[in-house]
């Protein structure tokens, strides 16, 4: 059996473990999603969270948020973020040409390298844009084929932070593709707050600005 723990290392701080086995009778209940609200905290959050083997992290927020630099800091391990899939096609094509002529493209090898690295039975940190519902539900069956479990990171910031970032980083969303990350993000930071995860989800938490800043390690035992 896989235990999947997710652990937050400075104090010696850990989440409940969440027992998993490659296969469940039908009809067997799971268990109760884990909740750890790592917010307000004025920097006296944890600096490292390790989690299962053979788990599945999804870091989501709003665009501008943190997501791509928290992992690019902190994961050690596999990554997949769709931001170094466009950069690798934004380098390979010319300047003159939009971003949307290519962007199916560039989606369409996202999911293939994530498919590739998930098949590889390793954990796995995932870069998520909150609006893709059936993504989550696919990782969440493909932790629980491999006997992991589906964690949820969740980068909760100000549309007016996540507006700073997106210009920090010279590159952002239409106003009307911000507003419906803004509402998907907010329908899934309210559910997370109730304990009501996605289907399939066996933890979460959330982390703000100085929680995630604070952060130097997001890994797997093993």
């Amino acid at each position: 059996m896989n235990r999947t723990t997710a652990y937050a290392t400075t104090a010696g701080l850990a989440l409940p473990e969440q027992p998993t086995a490659p296969a469940r009778e039908a009809g067997a209940a799971l268990p109760s999603p884990v909740v750890r609200d790592l917010r307000e905290r004025a920097g006296r959050s944890p600096h490292a969270l390790l989690f299962g083997p053979r788990d599945l992290v999804v870091i989501t927020g709003l665009p501008g948020s943190g997501k791509s630099t928290l992992m690019r800091r902190a994961v050690r391990g596999r990554r997949i973020d769709s931001q170094d899939t466009r950069d690798r096609w934004d380098g390979r094509t010319p300047p003159w040409l939009p971003y949307a002529v290519y962007r199916p493209l560039v989606r369409l090898a996202h999911y293939a390298g994530l498919r590739r690295a998930v098949r590889t039975g390793e954990g796995v940190v995932v870069h998520d844009c909150g609006t893709q519902a059936w993504v989550r539900a696919w990782l969440a069956r493909e932790a629980r084929r491999r006997g992991g479990t589906l964690h949820l990171l969740l980068l909760d910031v100000t549309a007016e932070q996540a507006l700073a970032g997106q210009r920090e980083r010279g590159r952002g969303v239409s106003r009307y593709a911000f507003l419906r990350h803004r509402r998907a993000a907010g329908r899934l930071l309210r559910r997370t707050e109730r304990g009501a995860l996605p289907r399939g989800c066996g933890a979460a938490i959330l982390l703000d600005r100085a929680a995630a800043d604070t952060l130097t390690r997001v890994g797997f035992t093993g």
